[in-house]
């Protein structure tokens, strides 16, 4: 079975799905659109580009919104009129109330849907679940989140200027949303404990955050975050499960590492290139899956919502 898919938005992430889709046997990229005609006309030669996006929902069985969150709630809702199943970008959305709102509508709906949390499907994530499940590690004692980016939004966000802004933007609804969500799948629901975040132009500003800093729990683990942006030095993106045993740790998004004695080994051996493509491919694999009825990892909106009521909680400490 080969299921017809649209994309609403061709932005930094919905571009990169243009290509994974028209990669994958399972999916026939057919219909695609954005309201900047020049991101359309960038892509014209890799699928057909519609008048709208209503045009887009109508011709496919699954639409991918890749569109600013604050845009997901009206598109999800037309995709649910047009009895289109439905795999959105996260955030939800930045009001909760509206998130909640939309996350009863789908499930009412009965419609295949899901979230775009990429370590839902990721190798170095499913690898490092079994190793949570199996009691690999030994006893958990932490998790701890170390993230820097020397600058942000990042060079690829170029086209995805909002990502600076306060209102929908900043890396902890971009980058810390992702781990949040992995923690709740490898350790069950997290609560927030307490949370800094610095803001370079003071709470009334514009701008997205420069600091965070939290503290939660999920199973009774402490779990630690320390995250910074703008500053001269190489970015970092680690995860880290410290265990009795041992521990790993998921680096660089896509790598995952394990102590072995006094120092850090890696347990895939390709390149960071191949790994993320293979993490893509996965993503698309079990959203095969989520389209035929099977069983699936694909994040619920269930799930997406439990972590932006984190993060805005965060966010707003």
């Amino acid at each position: 079975m080969v299921h017809r898919v649209g994309i609403i938005g061709l932005g930094t992430v919905g571009s990169r799905f243009v290509e994974q889709f028209n990669k994958h046997s399972a999916f026939d990229l057919i219909a695609a659109w954005d309201a900047n005609p020049e991101a359309c006309s960038l892509h014209k030669d890799s699928v057909r580009i519609c008048s709208g996006a209503d045009e887009v929902i109508a011709a496919s069985d699954l639409v991918y919104i890749a569109v600013p969150p604050k845009h997901h709630h009206d598109y999800v809702l037309n995709c649910i009129a047009g009895d289109t199943a439905i795999f959105c970008e996260k955030p939800l959305g930045i009001d909760l109330v509206s998130s909640r709102e939309l996350v009863n509508a789908v499930e009412q709906s009965g419609l295949p849907s899901g979230v775009n949390f990429v370590f839902s499907a990721a190798p170095a994530a499913r690898e490092l679940q079994r190793k949570v499940a199996t009691g690999e590690l030994g006893t958990l004692t932490r998790v701890d989140l170390r993230l820097h980016f020397s600058s942000w939004p990042r060079v690829w966000h170029e086209k995805a200027q909002w990502l600076r802004l306060r209102d929908q933007g900043g890396w902890i609804r971009e980058v810390v949303s992702h781990f949040i969500f992995l923690v709740s799948r490898l350790l069950g629901p997290i609560h927030m404990e307490s949370g800094d975040v610095y803001f370079e132009d003071g709470l009334d500003g514009i701008l997205c955050e420069q600091i965070g800093l939290a503290r939660f729990t999920s199973s009774s683990v402490p779990v630690t975050l320390a995250g910074t942006s703008h500053g001269a030095g190489p970015d970092v993106v680690d995860l880290t499960i410290q265990g009795t045993n041992t521990s790993a740790r998921i680096w660089d998004w896509y790598q995952l590492q394990q102590v072995d004695g006094v120092r850090w080994v890696d347990l895939f051996e390709s390149e960071r290139e191949v790994l993320g493509g293979e993490a893509y491919t996965a993503q698309l694999d079990q959203l095969d899956r989520m389209m035929k009825g099977q069983n699936h990892t694909i994040a619920t909106f269930a799930e997406a919502l439990s972590v932006q009521e984190c993060v805005e909680e965060l966010l707003a400490s």
